[in-house]
């Protein structure tokens, strides 16, 4: 019979404890909200004795969260525990998370003790975290160097004490999947006591191998795998726990287990913890990167086409992702290129395929990605001058701003062959006031989705490149500025955006005229 994997999600204490500025406690609790919607059955809200901070979001956490249990870190140590205890008092569902060093490295160079110290240490402080909860997790910290006989003696000394869940943590991400199945088996094989307590895993990504030996403990027994989302954590991070929710999901007959988590909102948790934390998630990230669904070669997209499952193993809607992605470059072949004429609503008699295929891998080679707006300029306008036009130039710009919050920018456009001006003021800031400027004399009713800024170069000829994602009936278009100047930068990038709208609703219109004639 199929066995439920519990899943226990770090981002709040081993995730949050990398970044470079702390979260906010309203920030925590955001990203708790999330989680408990997600299913995660266990959230480890913080170390409360580590600052008044965490002491406070782990309470609010506590008091808000129903559906997940709440689980807070603790040293071996009276004053944590208490810490621990009095913090998640108010919780529906409450763990104390006990941790102590056990490998050799940590007794001696860490802790200055014996290991005989070291297990008078561990059943004393679970004593003490049973007045608080009937639920005590003891993490054998640096498992994964820990001396198998070591390991199996402590293990079975904290089970008697009252631990109900014991952690083999592999904290550096020191071993190998086969090594640290063996370490599990190992476990199971020889402390006697073993099935009074669920077995969990915590690996760290030292090696990239973090997912791998969350598997193969998996495998070996464990039913509790602890991780973050992303694997955002201490050096090169924690398990990803999307990486083996999703594993456990396709390959759930072969390893007979299963989780509870609501897989179509991993991609929007994902989303929001990158956001909270200011971690971008890279582009090739496995399940959540912005690539993992999307196709550039031309073999792949015609593949993809033709039959989703030829080259992704996993629906992107399983995560909450909306659509595969076939990106337009110079990789791309004919059949990528007529999806995308289709997707627009465009019949395939009204425009020449073949001529258009080789004009794009013009366009492409000089452009690198390629949208659809550039395929209906490439399909419809024939004439050169009408391409290289931009309707919308900039003539004259000025911007103040204050230390109260004021910003007030005066904008000129030559629109056509006309000249218009507009002076707004906001309160949000000089690019929202120029924005709100240029969209006010555009008259395009356009929603700002993305706005991302990247430096470019070192001292005074740094240039500041502005990248954004606007979103217009229904349709994204991308624009991009470039200058010395943020401002400037920023301008340009949206008077890329309403030349690219512009264009396009010039080319709808010329199309309904041909077909009105015909």
């Amino acid at each position: 019979m199929s066995q439920k994997v519990i899943i226990l999600d770090t981002t709040l204490r081993d995730g949050e404890q990398s970044l470079q500025a702390s979260l906010t406690v309203k920030e925590k609790l955001q990203i708790a909200v999330s989680l408990e919607r997600l299913g995660v059955d266990i959230i480890e809200a913080g170390f409360p004795i580590s600052s008044p901070g965490d002491f406070k979001s782990v309470q609010m956490i506590s008091e808000r969260i129903k559906n997940s249990k709440i689980c807070s870190l603790a040293r071996c140590i009276k004053k944590d525990i208490e810490a621990a205890g009095i913090s998640m008092r108010n919780a529906k569902s409450a763990r104390i998370h006990l941790f102590l060093g056990t490998s050799d490295l940590h007794i001696k160079s860490k802790l200055k003790k014996n290991f005989f110290e070291i297990i008078e240490m561990a059943i004393h402080s679970i004593k003490i975290a049973l007045k608080y909860t009937d639920d005590v997790q003891f993490s054998c910290e640096d498992a994964g160097r820990t001396s198998i006989d070591n390991l199996c003696r402590i293990v079975e000394s904290v089970i008697k004490a009252g631990a109900t869940t014991i952690n083999i943590p592999d904290t550096v991400g020191y071993t190998i999947p086969s090594q640290f199945k063996t370490i599990i088996k190992n476990l199971f094989n020889r402390v006697p006591n073993i099935d009074n307590a669920i077995i969990s895993a915590h690996c760290h990504d030292d090696l990239g191998l973090a997912a791998g030996n969350a598997i193969a403990s998996i495998e070996a027994g464990v039913r509790q795998i602890e991780g973050t989302i992303s694997g955002i954590g201490e050096r090169a991070g924690n398990t990803a726990l999307e990486e083996v929710i999703l594993t456990i999901k396709l390959k759930e007959k072969l390893l007979n287990v299963f989780t509870n988590i609501k897989h179509n909102e991993l991609y929007r948790t994902s989303q929001l913890i990158s956001q909270l934390c200011n971690t971008p998630i890279p582009a090739n990230k496995s399940i959540i990167g912005s690539n993992a669904f999307a196709h550039s070669s031309g073999i792949h997209q015609d593949g993809i086409l033709k039959n989703r499952a030829n080259y992704e193993i996993i629906d992107p809607k399983t995560i909450g992702v909306k659509a595969v992605q076939l990106n337009l470059t110079s990789r791309s072949g004919r059949a990528a290129v007529k999806h995308h004429m289709r997707e627009m609503g465009y019949q395939d008699d009204d425009y020449d395929l073949n001529q258009l295929y080789l004009n794009f891998l013009k366009l492409a080679d000089k452009k690198g990605q390629v949208f659809d707006y550039d395929l209906e300029a490439l399909a419809f306008i024939s004439n050169q001058e009408d391409k290289n036009q931009e309707h919308f130039q900039l003539k004259y710009f000025s911007i103040h701003s204050d230390s109260t919050g004021v910003s007030t920018a005066s904008v000129k456009l030559l629109c056509g062959d006309k000249i218009l001006n507009e002076i707004i003021t906001t309160r949000n800031g000089p690019v929202n006031s120029i924005y709100q400027a240029l969209n006010n004399i555009a008259g395009l009713p356009i929603v700002l989705e993305k706005f991302h800024l990247v430096g470019k170069g070192e001292g005074r000829d740094a240039l500041g490149q502005v990248d954004i994602v606007v979103k217009y009936n229904n349709r994204k278009f991308h624009g991009i500025g470039l200058a010395t100047d943020i401002i400037e930068s920023s301008i340009k990038a949206m008077l890329n955006v309403l030349n690219n709208i512009w264009l396009s609703n010039k080319i709808k219109s010329k199309i309904k005229n041909i077909k009105n004639k015909k």
